[in-house]
């Protein structure tokens, strides 16, 4: 992603907590020659070294994930720039937020570890709710998704 110096953001809380704030994004892949994107919710594991999400096993992007490096991305606030608004001549312009995480990925199907993946994001996403649902998952449910383990490589915000 091409970041002008002056708007790198590289400090490590700041880039944690924007992606707690806009932790859906888009795990994008190489598949048979040809750039493949699924929108998907992702948690930060607590050392903050992996991401993790699952995909529906009727998702043929996990089939070919293993060991691939990916590309993760994540969009904030967004909103065009009119120069109507410069007091000297300018040209348009679009401000935002984004969060690009390059790493490698592994695809896991032992349901403990799914679950484990499911049950965190449930409790994550339902937190904030009055009354949270409590995550349950039977294993007919398990075994239709598989889940995916990011090692996160290099952070550019």
């Amino acid at each position: 992603m091409y970041i002008p110096r002056h708007f790198s953001v590289t400090e490590q809380e700041e880039i944690f907590s924007f992606l707690d704030a806009n932790a859906f994004g888009q795990l994008i892949s190489v598949t048979d020659n040809r750039p493949t994107s699924s929108h998907l919710p992702f948690l930060l594991s607590a050392d903050r070294r992996f991401l993790h999400c699952h995909l529906a096993r009727q998702n043929s992007h996990w089939q070919t994930l293993e060991n691939q490096q990916v590309l993760v991305t994540f969009q904030g606030p967004h909103d065009y720039i009119s120069p109507s608004w410069y007091q000297a001549p300018g040209v348009p312009t679009w401000n935002y937020q984004a969060l690009h995480i390059y790493g490698r990925c592994r695809v896991y199907e032992e349901p403990g570890a799914i679950a484990t993946v499911v049950e965190a994001l449930s409790r994550h996403y339902e937190s904030g709710r009055d009354q949270p649902w409590e995550p349950k998952y039977g294993d007919a449910m398990l075994k239709a998704i598989v889940g995916v383990e990011i090692e996160i490589e290099e952070l550019q915000c």
